[in-house]
């Protein structure tokens, strides 16, 4: 064992043992079986195909509209804050296309 110096830390090992813990193998054998996937055996029918493109479409259509909500609306507040405010179609006395009467 070599002797450290004080700007050289001393290396610890990655566990106390030497050895991987569960969870750390646990999890790398997932990884794994993830990484490596064999053929599948299954048939997935044209209904449960089609609800399963909906949902990944869904799921990407809401977080895309939940950005634009949360990042489009304030910058569009900033942009109105620097105009002069306009007056309304209703309080200048004029009709409004809808208003019409028949």
């Amino acid at each position: 064992m070599t002797p450290t110096t004080p700007l050289q830390p001393a290396r610890r090992p990655a566990c106390r043992s030497g050895r991987l813990s569960p969870h750390l193998a646990a999890l790398l054998a997932g990884a794994l079986a993830l990484a490596l996937p064999g053929m599948a055996q299954a048939y997935v029918g044209p209904g449960a195909g089609l609800t399963a493109i909906g949902t990944v479409l869904a799921l990407i259509g809401a977080v895309f509209f939940a950005l634009v909500g949360f990042v489009w609306y304030p910058v569009k507040r900033l942009l109105r804050r620097g105009r002069p405010a306009t007056s309304t179609a209703t309080s200048a006395g004029t009709d409004l296309p809808g208003d019409r009467e028949r």
